[in-house]
């Protein structure tokens, strides 16, 4: 097992290898294999490569994000033409009209509401947003539509689990209350843990995903 000085090493250097990330602007602290970033990035962008940077490095259990977003001058952008922007981008990107999904930009934090008619929807819709120039951050408050029997979604949640990541998926425990899956157990990495959590999210009636899985 690596220690927590090797760990932080490690995510120094995988900080460094991502041509998305300004290294010298962020700090890194790891305590019990867990992993703190944190000073600023210019762009939210930016600040979501760093962490999926420091979880992809093989031993970290969690990663904690206290970087600031601190726009260049040439990339501040008013409430109102973000805002514009994301309609479009919802509109004709995403495919959800103004009706579907509203959006509320406050200092470049983006919330987003409404109900579409499936979570890779929710989650396409979010992603795409995240990537834009004065952006500082997203709450994804969007709700999915539609029912589906809590059984007929694990069995399509372990079968797909079981397609994607077949060594561990006997380690994956899946239950379903009402739309929100629960995934429990362990897995041997953060990719297994993401590739698990995707397969959750793309089963057709799941409202929200609940990832309780350790990594070991």
């Amino acid at each position: 097992m690596k220690t927590d000085q090797q760990l932080q090493q490690g995510v120094r250097d995988e900080l460094a290898w991502d041509s998305a990330v300004t290294v010298s602007d962020i700090g890194v602290e790891v305590k019990d294999r867990i992993v703190t970033l944190s000073g600023h990035c210019g762009s939210y962008a930016e600040k979501l490569a760093a962490e999926k940077a420091a979880q992809r490095v093989a031993g970290v259990r969690a990663v904690v994000v206290e970087l600031d977003v601190r726009f260049p001058h040439d990339d501040v952008r008013t409430d109102e033409d973000v805002a514009t922007t994301i309609r479009s981008i919802l509109k004709w990107t995403v495919g959800l009209s103004e009706d579907a999904v509203q959006v509320q930009v406050e200092h470049g934090w983006i919330t987003l509401r409404g109900e579409v008619d499936s979570a890779y929807q929710r989650y396409i819709a979010a992603r795409t947003i995240s990537h834009l120039r004065g952006v500082t951050g997203v709450s994804n408050l969007i709700e999915v539509r539609g029912e589906a029997a809590g059984e007929e979604i694990g069995n399509k949640i372990r079968g797909a689990l079981m397609r994607h990541v077949e060594r561990e998926a006997n380690h994956i425990a899946v239950s379903v209350r009402d739309g929100t899956v629960t995934l429990t157990g362990k897995v041997g990495s953060y990719a297994e843990r993401k590739i698990a959590r995707g397969v959750a999210w793309s089963a057709p009636g799941v409202r929200a995903v609940d990832d309780d899985l350790t990594i070991g």
